[in-house]
């Protein structure tokens, strides 16, 4: 079958990938065979490839977001058949999905709605379930007023504005000028253009200087120390890059609690439980979608050769939405 590979692990850049010829997988105990209609794009694509990861046996295959037709179950599989179309979340450490077949274990799975084609399947996996399990795991609206959304146009703020609507919250946003006019659709009820406002003022005036009862971070730990102070009594912030520091913060006197969203880290936890949850956060996000309840926002659909194309787009900023790749 085709694949896009990492040959070697001194291959650290999206010009050192290539297609090539590799043998279709065979599914383990508990995992099924999927035949790869779509696969969605992420930041995290390219990451990985220039970080590299050191449980990787090469030719690597890249990709994580899948949508597809079940081919064949392996042992120990009941509920799940020939036939069926999946969409699932992948292991980053396992051989992925830009290809024509992947494997994958079953508890990542959750079944496609009719109402929902491959493409938008595939392109509610990485960043809408971790913005689900932000919003819906982590956070606790029954006693959250305002919320606070940063990079409002990227693939896990555009579905976290979404969700925090449908809790009926005020929900404000950071984004850039050029991408002012795009979040705009999602409604928000404020947005700060971080490049041209002061965040702090803004976000004082919008509270009546209480602060914000939610952040949800996906910027990094500098902005996450910023937003331990942006948080109102009793306030949450939900971090999704990393962990800011604590030190010189009042979490005590302020009543302030903070949660770490790590999606991907389900798969190595060794928690069934959490495990499964993947596939439960993918079957209610794409409930959600099939419901009209949320937009997936796909910027567009490329063909299966055109991949490395787009992962070089969205490591250079050109994308706003998401990208789908088309494999069959």
């Amino acid at each position: 079958m085709k694949a896009l590979v990492v040959e070697k692990a001194a291959d650290r850049s999206l010009q050192d990938l290539n297609f090539a010829e590799v043998s279709v997988p065979t599914p383990a105990e508990h995992e099924v065979l999927i035949k790869v209609h779509a696969a969605g794009l992420n930041p995290v694509d390219y990451k990985i490839v220039e970080g590299g990861v050191s449980a990787w046996q090469y030719p690597h295959i890249l990709g994580l977001d899948v949508a597809g037709e079940i081919v064949s179950v392996g042992q120990g599989v009941t509920n799940w058949h020939v036939g069926d179309r999946v969409s699932g979340h992948g292991d980053l450490t396992k051989n992925g999905c830009f290809a024509e077949y992947v494997t994958a274990p079953t508890y990542e799975l959750a079944k496609i709605p009719d109402s929902v084609s491959y493409e938008v399947a595939a392109s509610a996996l990485c960043g809408a379930l971790t913005a689900y399990e932000a919003i819906e795991r982590k956070a606790n609206f029954s006693n959250v007023n305002t919320v606070l959304v940063h990079a409002g146009a990227g693939g896990v703020g555009s579905i976290a504005i979404q969700l925090a609507k449908l809790h009926g919250c005020k929900v404000f946003t950071t984004v850039s000028s050029s991408k002012c006019n795009y979040v705009k659709q999602l409604a928000p009820d404020a947005i700060i253009n971080y490049q041209t406002e002061d965040v702090d003022k803004e976000l004082a005036a919008l509270t009546d200087g209480l602060g914000v009862d939610l952040i949800i971070d996906t910027v990094g730990k500098k902005e996450a120390e910023l937003d331990l102070r942006r948080l109102a009594y009793n306030g949450r912030l939900v971090t999704i890059v990393d962990v800011p520091s604590l030190d010189n913060v009042p979490m005590f006197d302020r009543g302030l609690g903070m949660d770490v969203v790590n999606l991907g880290g389900a798969h190595l936890s060794g928690n069934p439980y959490q495990q499964a949850d993947l596939g439960r956060m993918n079957a209610e996000m794409l409930k959600l979608i099939a419901n009209g309840d949320v937009k997936p926002l796909i910027e567009k659909v490329i063909p299966f050769d055109q991949i490395i194309d787009g992962l070089t787009a969205i490591k250079n900023h050109e994308v706003v939405g998401k990208l789908v790749a088309k494999i069959d």
